[in-house]
């Protein structure tokens, strides 16, 4: 009797639901993300070309530099060639601070799409608590799935749970 209610025991404790979902399938489903994708990749665009005119001018500078220098007295040589490196550093320092780890476009998209995460994640922990999962997985990040059945993708669901419309898969 009592081997009998430790095997069903342990046979339980087994038994745990698991599902997955598409995240790239429930982002692609909801206007916002598109929305600050769009916003996000026209300010990388405006920050690049502004970053690249600044780098233009420093070329330009430094080819009219080179030109002239061998008519330049040495103080003026010196006096051009830091103003070009200060320049340049500039640029850089420019380019760092918009594009850099924790730069303004890391930023801008953490303030856009973190909101986005977060509610994709609640209703993901909402069904996962209704429906009793131990697991959901992401098949779209870099857990690699050699195999989904489509029975146990909630990702359609979760759109459903955030009231998103979607066009469905099947």
């Amino acid at each position: 009797m009592i081997a009998a209610i430790l095997l069903a025991a342990t046979a339980a404790s087994f038994a745990q639901k698991f599902a997955y979902v598409d995240s790239e399938f429930i982002l692609e489903n909801i206007p916002e993300y598109a929305d600050a994708k769009t916003e996000v990749d026209e300010l990388s665009i405006q920050w690049q070309r502004e970053i690249e005119a600044k780098f233009s001018e420093i070329d330009q500078l430094y080819k009219n530099f080179k030109a002239e220098a061998v008519l330049l007295p040495d103080d003026i040589k010196n006096k051009r060639e830091e103003e070009i490196i200060a320049k340049e550093k500039v640029a850089k320092d420019l380019q760092k601070q918009r594009f850099g780890k924790e730069g303004d476009l890391f930023k801008r998209r953490q303030e856009l799409i973190k909101p986005i995460q977060e509610k994709i994640y609640n209703a993901i922990e909402a069904i996962a608590a209704t429906d009793n999962y131990a697991v959901i997985f992401d098949k779209a990040g870099s857990v690699s799935m050699m195999y989904t059945n489509p029975r146990y993708d909630i990702s359609e669901e979760i759109l459903d749970k955030m009231g998103y419309s979607y066009k469905s898969r099947q």
